[in-house]
């Protein structure tokens, strides 16, 4: 629990401010799935170059209104917006990592990895249709585990999420009646359940809650903790959360041809692919009013893509390929301008 405090008070905001008066620190918000990483980032980046991130963790749907409403120098999504609304909104989209969502459970007994469980089975539980443990479809996924006949506590986030898109596009892919019922966004009309404000507020409601499910990125999983199922793919495999199944997840993403890197890596193919896999996309302005605050954000992101893969791999992200950040930079470097025209930054 002392982790998961520690998380959830840092969540709030990340402000790891220059001391030198002359820096110019860079302002985001959004995606509580990417924070982890860009808490890492940050902190890195900041004794290298005395540069800070001020990052608000406030999940995707704010992230979006508030690179809309021009109060940061980024918003940060997971749920990738469509190339008419990036048009509409004069921003440039790229993606910043990929990661995963999990499953995660509190039942006495069952420690991480123990459950399987496949996608209808979870739509079936937070469309309200299973209610017990014992269930005969989680029994029948279990058939060595001591399943008890305790109810199903089903949490679900309560703000507009980019991890919440994941997971609802996943069940969407796998369930008819989802899709019909309830679809995929960051925010959905929740058949049953308890609602708690980022991936911190779900982990914490899951970890306190007796026979609770929720889903959360994987390093709230594995930082605190917490006792995560195993899931099967959609070649029908079991497959366990981790960098392995993560990277397999991400290696059939076709970056080069999506417009606007509109990429979305859930139910993906393969025989070792983790099926609730997605990205972290960032927002910016083509034509930012801050010229200097986006030329540091590049600048961070750069950083990041090029020095920060072992900070990302140790928290079980997957950093984007070099091919792929040789294109992100590239669309930076034609897209993103300032005033007189001139691309804001330059790849070293």
């Amino acid at each position: 629990m002392k982790a998961l405090q520690s998380l959830t008070a840092a969540a709030a905001l990340v402000a790891i401010t220059s001391s030198q008066a002359l820096a110019i620190d860079i302002t985001g918000a959004g995606s509580t799935f990417v924070y982890p990483v860009l808490a890492s980032w940050a902190d890195a980046y900041k004794k290298a170059t005395g540069v800070g991130l001020n990052y608000q963790s406030i999940g995707s749907g704010g992230g979006i209104k508030q690179i809309q409403a021009k109060t940061v120098t980024f918003g940060a999504t997971d749920m990738p917006l469509t190339s008419a609304d990036v048009a509409k909104n004069g921003f440039v989209q790229f993606p910043i990592i990929n990661g995963a969502v999990v499953p995660a459970v509190t039942l006495p007994g069952v420690k991480p990895g123990d459950l399987t469980l496949d996608g209808p089975t979870l739509a079936n539980i937070y469309l309200g249709k299973i209610t017990k443990w014992n269930d005969p479809a989680i029994v029948k996924l279990n058939p060595d585990v001591k399943l008890p006949a305790t109810a199903i506590v089903v949490v679900h986030r309560s703000d507009g999420s980019g991890t919440t898109f994941i997971w609802t596009d996943f069940l969407s892919k796998v369930s008819p009646e989802w899709k019909d019922k309830v679809g995929e966004s960051t925010a959905v009309e929740w058949p049953v359940g308890i609602g708690a404000k980022g991936n911190e507020g779900v982990a914490n409601n899951t970890i306190n809650s007796q026979g609770a499910i929720g889903y959360v990125e994987y390093a709230y999983a594995k930082q605190n903790k917490m006792t995560y199922a195993k899931m099967v793919n959609s070649a029908g495999k079991v497959v366990s959360p981790d960098t392995d199944a993560f990277q397999a997840a991400a290696s059939g993403a076709s970056w080069s041809t999506a417009k606007d890197f509109y990429v979305i890596l859930t139910n993906a193919p393969g025989e070792k692919s983790w099926p609730i896999a997605g990205s972290t996309f960032a927002l910016m302005y083509a034509k930012p009013q801050d010229t200097a605050s986006a030329s540091e954000a590049l600048k961070f992101f750069d950083w990041g893509y090029k020095n920060g893969k072992k900070l990302a791999g140790d928290l079980d992200y997957v950093p984007m390929p070099d091919n792929v950040v040789s294109l992100i930079e590239k669309t930076w470097a034609d897209q993103i301008k300032g005033g007189e025209g001139k691309p804001i930054f330059a790849s070293k």
